[in-house]
């Protein structure tokens, strides 16, 4: 087995031997439904005694060890009894260009991208360093048990080859696209409208589809995109139809003033892009945080999507995420998570549905345990229309899931003293524990399609 920064890689003959098949036996928590919406017992499954079947690198079964111990076969038998089995968690917004400016001090959004962003996001220019980022990136995001996300890469091309290459290697479901940008940015990362789509097209044509991975048309948001690279990007959305819309929205009062001053023929920061036909079901826009109602009821009517970063949502001072508006039972919009590294200040979505709850917090709201789990994972999945292939344990989906320790930590430990519960009722308060105090510690493995990639049990070099 080789080592790198505790990432535990198979060999080429231990994996084979294995064939993404193999029984996890362990507690085993997953959300089949919404509990904004409907009672926990409804939304979540919980199984003290668990047993996960895995054959090639799908979910086979799930239930009780008791009824499916005869069913394990030839398969290897992992036991993380007294552990907590969840699926593989999804961050639906985050930039690996920035891994290398986490906590740039001091700056709202505008400030902080011409400061920080921009000469950091230069580096990948250079297709080594672009590798070298993007490796340490993935290491990061199975430490702590992100197993899909949604990824601005730069406006390098050679940045977006780098990045999927690297997921490849990993057998990992991810999506990404290069940064389109052809106004009020550096020289040095702007293209053209013509260009963006010449080149995002042939990334498409190379990438999307194949394996697991997937493509997302990136403009990075309205204010460094002319209204005909808007509309370009809109035609690759018309000629790829599976492909994903990633972008921001609405992140900053200063950022919506400067778009309305940008763009004075559309009706608010949305309307841009709705009237440039990228408000569509396949849409995600990151942040949402100075939404209208209207806004939010357009969002829900054309199915797209929101990622609640709530880290970098503090960490820059843009504001509290309405969360009750988005989940409103009128209008639903789908929503997920994300941390934004690198505004964001952690790769945890463990520490992400911490800020997350103390936001809702902040709002009158209430985030519960369940709540947070269901964003972290199916909600997720369902916000990057995914909801087929991930986020839940019913059988033919892919096998990403991720092992979580309750006693993980000295606190942990003296807070869930008690081990893992019986029933669903006394397990919420368990989980809200991980909800609020967990991070990559309390990360035992994580497993991709079937294979464990990371476990913290590797002796790090």
């Amino acid at each position: 087995m080789r080592v790198a920064r505790g990432i535990a890689v198979e060999s080429q003959e231990s994996t084979e031997n294995q064939g993404g098949s193999v029984a996890i036996r362990g507690a085993l928590l997953d959300c089949v439904g919404d509990p904004f919406y409907q009672p926990a017992a409804q939304a979540v499954r919980y199984v003290a005694d668990g047993l996960l079947l895995v054959r090639d690198g799908q979910i086979e079964a799930r239930g009780a060890y008791a009824d499916l111990a005869t069913r394990v076969g030839d398969r290897p038998l992992v036991d993380h009894s007294g552990q907590l089995i969840v699926p593989g968690f999804i961050d639906t917004h985050i930039h690996y260009p920035q891994t290398g400016m986490m906590a740039a001090y001091g700056e709202q959004l505008l400030e902080w991208l011409d400061r920080y962003t921009f000469p950091t996001e230069r580096k990948f220019a250079d297709p080594a360093y672009a590798r070298s980022v993007a490796e340490l990136f993935l290491d990061e995001l199975l430490k702590n048990g992100t197993t899909t996300a949604l990824v601005f890469a730069a406006v390098f091309p050679a940045s977006v080859d780098a990045f999927f290459e690297a997921a490849e290697a990993r057998h990992l479901r991810m999506i990404s696209g290069k940064v389109m940008m052809d106004c009020n940015a550096p020289d040095y990362l702007s293209d053209t409208a013509q260009a963006s789509y010449d080149d995002s097209k042939a990334l498409i044509e190379k990438w999307h589809g194949r394996g697991r991975l997937l493509y997302a048309v990136t403009p990075r948001f309205a204010g460094t995109s002319t209204e005909t690279q808007l509309k370009l990007a809109a035609k690759l959305l018309d000629e790829f139809p599976d492909v994903y819309l990633h972008t921001h929205l609405s992140e900053n009062v200063n950022e919506v003033a400067w778009i309305k001053s940008l763009f004075p023929q559309y009706d608010g920061y949305l309307d841009v892009y709705d009237q440039t036909g990228l408000v569509r079901e396949r849409s995600l826009f990151a942040h949402g945080v100075q939404l209208t109602d209207a806004e939010f009821q357009r969002l829900s009517e054309a199915k797209a999507a929101i990622s609640f970063c709530p880290t970098s949502n503090l960490f820059l001072g843009s504001g509290l995420f309405r969360l009750e508006q988005a989940k409103h039972p009128d209008h639903p919009v789908k929503l997920g998570l994300g941390t934004d590294v690198g505004a964001g200040t952690s790769f945890s979505i463990l520490q992400t549905t911490n800020e997350a709850y103390k936001v809702a917090q902040l709002r009158g709201q209430k985030l519960s345990a369940f709540k947070a789990l269901f964003l972290a994972t199916l909600g997720g999945a369902r916000a990057l229309c995914l909801e087929d292939q991930l986020g839940s344990f019913e059988p033919g989906k892919e096998a990403d899931f991720v092992v979580l320790d309750p006693q993980a930590t000295p606190l942990l430990a003296l807070r869930n003293a008690g081990g893992i519960p019986e029933t669903l009722e006394d397990l919420e308060d368990l989980l809200f524990s991980l909800v609020i105090l967990g991070c990559d510690r309390a990360v035992v493995a994580t497993y991709i399609m079937g294979e464990q990639l990371y476990s913290s049990n590797v002796e790090r070099p």
